[in-house]
């Protein structure tokens, strides 16, 4: 689970409510459940209207998803790659098959498997330069998914607002309601910009972020998979993967090493 996500939206919240808490103003005040129809089920609507069914249908999953901690294991990575190479050099490519089933994740599977079936370098990595051009995309409509719906939240905040100003408007001729009428109001501008910045941008920021892991994750199998292919010395793979990883990656991954020639 990544924490940061509850942790980030919980203390945006928290802010919130010490604001005005500290403004001697009851959190009541802020309730106003029309606004709240108006503000999350506006911008709900408009996004699931603007973007693919197959995608804005899943807005609740690419929710959650900013939740869950992406499986993003580097070092073991570089360990199984060097580990087929040191087989494959030994045994051949063909004996690498015992091990597909020991895959979890489909992008190396396939790339391992085209090893396998003696596919042409330049074709396999053009295969899988597709495949990873597919998963850029897939993850950047999903960001454009929470990207939009942080845009549509202020715009309907600001449309709830002036249904209540209009309401407000009826009752100009009696003073005692033009202040609660003004309240009620801009309650729908203040859901608007809140959802906006702390849930929906916020949770679209996560999902770029993560794209640029997991794309260099399948990069780091592309680069493995095609020395294991043209039979480079399993040293310099390792080496090659190495760049790869961040300093902490690499220093996890030293330490890993020495522990086991220990």
């Amino acid at each position: 689970m990544d924490i940061s996500t509850i942790l980030g939206i919980g203390l945006a919240f928290g802010m919130i409510a010490f604001g005005i808490i500290s403004n001697q103003s009851s959190l009541m005040t802020y309730y106003n459940l029309p606004s709240l129809f108006i503000t999350v089920g506006g911008a709900l609507a408009s996004t699931i209207a603007s973007h693919p069914k197959e995608k804005s249908f899943k807005i609740v999953q690419v929710m959650l998803s900013t939740i869950k901690e992406p499986k993003v294991d580097n070092i073991g990575l570089v360990r199984t790659l060097v580990s087929f190479s040191e087989k494959a050099r030994r045994e051949g490519l063909l004996s690498l098959e015992e091990n597909l089933n020991d895959i979890d994740d489909p992008f190396m599977k396939k790339a391992v498997q085209l090893v396998i079936d003696g596919t042409d370098p330049d074709l396999l990595k053009n295969m899988m330069e597709t495949e990873m051009d597919l998963i850029e995309e897939d993850i950047a409509s999903e960001k454009a998914l929470m990207d939009s719906a942080g845009a549509f939240a202020p715009a309907y905040g600001m449309i709830g607002t002036l249904i209540g100003l209009i309401a407000m408007l009826k009752t100009l001729n009696n003073p005692e309601t033009l202040g609660p009428g003004m309240s009620v109001a801009l309650i729908t501008t203040f859901y608007g910009s809140i959802l906006s910045n702390s849930v929906f941008l916020p949770m679209g920021e996560k999902i770029g972020r993560r794209a640029t892991k997991i794309l260099r994750q399948k990069q780091m199998i592309l680069e493995g998979v095609l020395s294991i292919q043209a039979g480079e010395n399993p040293r310099v793979l390792e080496e090659k993967l190495k760049s790869f990883l961040n300093i902490q990656e690499k220093t996890a991954y030293e330490a890993a090493v020495a522990e086991a020639k220990a």
